[in-house]
């Protein structure tokens, strides 16, 4: 069981205003709100705009971060965002980020882990923390897929939303909260079942599609990660030292709410128990944890001391987790 001295102090989120409906969807694929619904459980998702990026969605987060808990950023030791749609491949969005909040002396790092990112950056910034290396840490997860969604495949162009939230990670002191365990594992030849073609054009000596656009194998990443999560899910309880009972929220990647329900029926913790922001927000990949967060927070279900299993899993293939106990005061 780890020892932590990290805790998770404040959250903020920002969704463009631009909504997506799948009565708008109808009028630009073959598809409609009845199969949409049966198979994804989603009903809108956001889009950015034209001149919107993944750092200015980002920068909202934080600002929205900032006036629902009246923290102080300007002594930030570091800013990490996860995003796998940033608008340069450098400078990094969380550049972009400190430029725009214009904090005066951080470190910034992207982090590339596709809808797993959100979750290795609070592992890498529990880390710094713990390590004794910074105090205080912001940790962004934000998309925008439609930037790279292919409005012609009705397979994909269906469940991408865009999206952003935000954590700030501090020393715990005698505070309420930290981290309790964390796990991470990769299948890397699994990657060909969903990428973003780049430089290069084969992946496993197989020809890549997409032209730049988001390509996925839904069939083969479902087996994979309804296989997998409930698994993995298990073993992180189990390094936590704790039963499966003692976890108040399960916090997945909302990739699919059919999805999520199939991973719930395999245990260890049920629906009921889950929190997504699969129906509203579609899939935000690195975003879509935080937001699950914050509308647990707005509707009053997420509370000061809680035990949070959070389970981030996507392109790579890999996966990545950590147990929390929610140390952000209660705004509600």
């Amino acid at each position: 069981m780890m020892q932590s001295k990290a805790i998770i102090t404040a959250i903020g989120a920002y969704v463009p205003e631009r909504i997506l409906s799948n009565a708008d969807l109808e009028k630009l694929v073959d598809t409609s709100d009845e199969w949409i619904v049966q198979r994804t459980g989603m009903r809108e998702r956001r889009i950015a705009a034209e001149d919107e990026f993944v750092s200015d969605l980002a920068t909202r987060a934080v600002e929205d971060l900032i006036r629902r808990y009246a923290v102080r950023i300007e002594d930030v030791d570091m800013i990490i965002v996860a995003s796998s749609t940033t608008e340069f491949a450098f400078p990094s969005a969380a550049s972009r980020v400190q430029a725009n909040l214009r904090i005066p002396h951080t470190g910034v790092l992207d982090v590339n882990a596709a809808c797993a990112g959100f979750t290795y950056g609070l592992q890498l910034a529990n880390s710094l923390v713990t390590s004794g290396l910074h105090r205080k840490v912001l940790v962004v997860g934000a998309e925008t897929l439609s930037k790279i969604t292919d409005y012609t495949d009705r397979t994909t162009c269906v469940l991408f939303g865009d999206g952003a939230g935000a954590v700030l990670i501090e020393e715990a002191g005698q505070a309420e909260g930290g981290f309790l365990a964390a796990i991470s594992g990769t299948n890397g030849e699994g990657g060909i079942h969903l990428y973003k073609s780049g430089l290069s054009t084969q992946m496993n000596g197989v020809p890549l599609q997409g032209n730049g656009a988001l390509v996925q194998n839904g069939r083969e990443v479902y087996k994979w990660a309804v296989r997998m999560v409930p698994e993995q899910l298990t073993a992180m309880i189990r390094q936590a030292g704790l039963l499966p009972e003692q976890i108040d929220w399960f916090v997945p990647h909302s990739a699919n709410l059919r999805m999520i329900e199939a991973m719930c029926e395999r245990g260890p913790i049920e629906l009921e128990r889950t929190l997504t922001s699969v129906e509203y927000r579609g899939n935000t990949s690195a975003a879509s944890i935080p937001l699950a967060l914050q509308l647990a927070v707005d509707e009053g279900r997420l509370n000061q001391g809680q035990q949070l299993a959070l389970l981030g899993f996507g392109g790579g293939l890999t996966y990545s987790g950590v147990i929390v106990r929610w140390g952000a005061p209660d705004t509600h």
